[in-house]
């Protein structure tokens, strides 16, 4: 855990609000100071149609639990270090007037014996074409779940998903789904698993062919369209997978932690490869990962989830991304960079399981 509620960013003088050097709207904290309550922060309007935090009362008294006290503390240090970050204000530029994604008040729910366990409470969320919007939060908060329901694999569930607009209530192909493992189909080339979704939908073969060879080149695989998969290394085969995604024009793009089976050099290059697809689909993303440094070389949106019930505790603009050019070699020469990973170090565990 880093130092203290204000974390590393606070010890070395640094700020995110609109007076710090190269704030923008990615920084705003809307005047919040540092000192803001769990109330205010769990108070805060939101003008973007993110869901209202939920953060854990940071108020205890002394407790004869050393235990207690250690995550009393640390969900005080999450509670400033959300508070420097304000709400998430989309960029406008280049999207369209309506979400690409919108869920209202949903909650879901599992039956536990005679009981049920809440899993999400109240999730209201909106996201936009333009976004790319990573996922972090505590093991067992939700976050795979909250995929799986934009994804539209859980149907009981109370509240709205929109997607387009339209309520969403089962899979289609609006949405694409890019899962841990490419799950590609062994027996098809890498062209025909591209291709795969359009001509389940009977797309002229013409327009298949024209679509798949475009989305190859946008994957750099262009000469490897012949290749099976047990042809291809994991890297090939989770590009595949993404093309295979956004074969149908699909409005969102799930991915599910696609790069925790890679080894580290084969995932840094298949950062940059998504971020490049990402800017060149002009889709949405929707990302989840573990991965803090991940999440900030990745996302210009940052959604940091709590536990028990799932909800979303923190949702802002990466302060890493305001030039949304900026390599990734730039992005790690921040000096921002430790003190942004360290407040949302302190959210995670300041919302863990213990509290």
């Amino acid at each position: 855990m880093s130092a203290g509620p204000a974390g590393a960013a606070a010890s070395s003088g640094t700020a995110y609000g609109e007076d710090a050097p190269g704030g923008g709207a990615s920084g705003k904290a809307a005047g919040a100071s540092e000192t803001a309550t769990a109330s205010e922060t769990a108070g805060a309007s939101e003008s973007a149609g993110a869901s209202e935090a939920s953060a854990p009362t940071a108020d205890r008294g002394p407790s004869e639990d050393p235990f207690s006290d250690a995550a009393a503390a640390e969900a005080a240090a999450g509670n400033a270090a959300a508070a420097r970050y304000g709400r998430f204000e989309r960029d406008r530029r280049g999207d369209s007037a309506s979400p690409a994604a919108e869920l209202a008040g949903v909650t879901l729910s599992f039956r536990r014996g005679k009981s049920r366990a809440v899993v999400l409470s109240d999730i209201s969320l909106r996201l936009w074409d333009n976004d790319f919007a990573c996922v972090l939060g505590p093991s067992g908060c939700g976050k795979t779940t909250l995929l799986n329901v934009l994804a539209g694999y859980s149907a009981d569930i109370e509240g709205e998903v929109l997607i387009g607009g339209r309520p969403h209530l089962g899979p289609d192909p609006s949405v694409g789904v890019v899962f841990q493992s490419p799950n590609l189909f062994p027996w098809l080339s890498a062209a025909d698993n591209v291709g795969f979704g359009l001509k389940m939908m009977k797309a002229p073969k013409e327009t298949r062919r024209a679509r798949v060879s475009e989305l190859l080149e946008l994957i750099g695989l262009e000469n490897s369209a012949s290749l099976l998969p047990h042809q291809m290394s994991g890297g090939m085969r989770q590009r595949v997978a993404i093309a295979r995604a956004l074969a149908l024009d699909s409005r969102i793009v799930l991915l599910d932690e696609p790069f925790s089976a890679l080894d580290a050099m084969t995932r840094e290059t298949m950062q940059q490869h998504v971020r490049r697809i990402w800017k060149s689909a002009g889709r949405c993303f929707f990302f989840i990962t573990h991965d803090i440094q991940e999440a900030l070389l990745l996302a210009n949106r940052l959604i940091v989830m709590s536990a028990a019930p799932g909800r979303i505790f923190a949702d802002f603009s990466n302060p890493l991304r305001e030039d949304p050019e900026a390599d990734f070699e730039s992005v790690r020469a921040d000096p921002r960079l430790p003190g942004i990973r360290a407040d949302v170090l302190d959210m995670i565990q300041g919302n863990s399981l213990v509290i």
